[in-house]
């Protein structure tokens, strides 16, 4: 890489990093051109410099958050066989990644998709993320015959749903439940989804 790369790949990360901040802590809705050029020490002018808008700017924070979450689970699944206990575990840690990072949730499944809708294949992206983690372990459930395709396939989606659902409502303090309760009762959901 030549000096002016290596400049400018700092420079954007240096507004990427203030941006995952704010997004982390509070959510999109205090994302804003000043704000992310204050956190990032660097005057607003400075970041159209390395970014078309604000929107170019998250989905390269969405790319990041993801990656991040993948590398969660991964440690949080580690030892576990695959298949349907890791199915379990996966759904769980992904859970647990967005306990620690509401802002992040909100970003993924709260705000209008209008707000990154210009960036269609992120959305997609966001929406297959749980089933491409868990693809590898559904179908050695497939092939140990503990489940059809299309059985897998629908069970994907409900633990999906379901999953999302119970972050909504946690997060939304719709429940009056500690964090401990809520993970026992998704233990339990889960557990009764793939008795297998």
């Amino acid at each position: 890489m030549v000096k002016n790369q290596i400049q400018e790949e700092r420079m954007k990360g240096y507004f990427i990093q203030a941006t995952k901040e704010i997004l982390r802590s509070e959510g999109l809705r205090l994302i804003s051109v000043r704000n992310i050029a204050d956190k990032a020490g660097y005057s607003y002018a400075t970041m159209y410099n390395y970014f078309k808008d604000v929107k170019d700017l998250v989905f390269e924070c969405v790319q990041d958050f993801l990656q991040e979450c993948d590398e969660f689970i991964i440690d949080e699944v580690k030892g576990i066989e695959p298949g349907i206990e890791r199915v379990r575990a996966i759904n769980k840690a992904y859970i647990k990644y967005f306990v620690q990072y509401p802002g992040i949730f909100e970003l993924f499944y709260i705000e209008k998709t209008t707000d990154l809708a210009h960036k269609q294949p992120t959305i997609e992206t966001i929406d297959r993320f749980l089933g491409e983690i868990t693809k590898q372990d559904w179908q050695v459930a497939i092939d140990a015959k503990l489940v059809e395709a299309e059985g897998a396939e629908l069970l994907q989606e409900q633990i999906k749903f379901f999953v999302i659902g119970v972050l909504i409502t946690y997060m939304n303090r719709l429940v009056n439940s500690n964090y401990h309760d809520i993970m026992n009762m998704i233990d339990k959901h889960l557990s009764y989804m793939l008795d297998m």
